[in-house]
């Protein structure tokens, strides 16, 4: 058995005295794990560092054996995204995204999210807002997605400021108001028409609306515990958008 593919590295764990499990999201063939040998070496370590994107030859004597990976640089990213927490603890979420779909199992759309956000991870407020629409996107492919399109109870397509817990359908402000309590705001950059996010707030409730979901549909039946690196990554956003740390004359938008 063997193909050749593009692949983003998500992570690496050691296997014997010198060589790694590599773990990559490929284009064709899904999230897919595979032995480097050698791949502790000074030359293939910076090559195998997550983030980074690799073409990929795997090989193995039956199609479900774990396989050996050929891998090549296409792009080293790793440097850069490691620069910042925010960047780091946002790549370590959407792995664990990732890792939430059966191995092998193609998901081209996450692919080409991933890719895109890769070249993007700059300033905070995009890191938050790119792992957000990401969180949206996952659900969407575990067969939980949202519907923030129009509204649940009228149909309109104009004031949907709210989401229902149960349903995941957005609500518009007037059919809300009288449950306003029991509904999870829609933050104005997830809604129709709106592309930039606002402050820090917007993202904040924009994570506790995917959080919800998460937790509803994915974390409790699993029995699994939310990664770890979602609260840090809030809290590295917190730290790098407080007017403290912004230059002067800018602010959180």
């Amino acid at each position: 058995m063997e193909w050749r593919d593009e692949g983003i590295v998500l992570g690496t764990r050691k296997h014997g005295e010198t060589s790694v499990i590599l773990e990559v999201m490929t284009r064709a063939h899904g999230r897919h794990l595979g032995l480097v040998r050698s791949g502790r070496s000074r030359k293939q370590q910076p090559v195998l560092l997550a983030g980074n994107r690799l073409d990929l030859i795997w090989r193995a004597r039956l199609d479900e054996h774990l396989g050996t990976f050929q891998a090549e640089p296409l792009e080293l990213n790793a440097a850069r995204l490691m620069d910042g927490a925010a960047s780091v603890y946002g790549l370590q979420i959407l792995a664990s995204h990732l890792r939430l779909l059966p191995e092998r199992d193609p998901h081209k759309r996450l692919f080409e999210a991933l890719s895109v956000m890769l070249e993007d991870f700059g300033r905070p407020m995009q890191i938050g807002e790119m792992v957000v629409r990401f969180e949206l996107l996952v659900l969407d492919e575990l067969g939980f997605g949202l519907d923030l399109s129009e509204c649940a109870a009228t149909g309109a397509r104009s004031e949907l400021v709210y989401v229902s817990p149960k349903s995941g359908r957005a609500v518009s402000r007037q059919a809300g108001l009288p449950w306003h309590d029991k509904l999870l705001p829609l933050p104005l950059f997830l809604q129709r028409d709106a592309t930039v996010c606002e402050d820090f707030p917007a993202i904040e409730a924009a994570f506790r609306l995917t959080g919800h979901f998460f937790h509803r549909h994915v974390y409790e039946p699993r029995g699994i515990d939310v990664p770890e690196a979602r609260a840090s990554l809030m809290m590295a956003l917190r730290r790098a958008l407080s007017p403290a740390n912004l230059p002067a004359g800018d602010n959180a938008a």
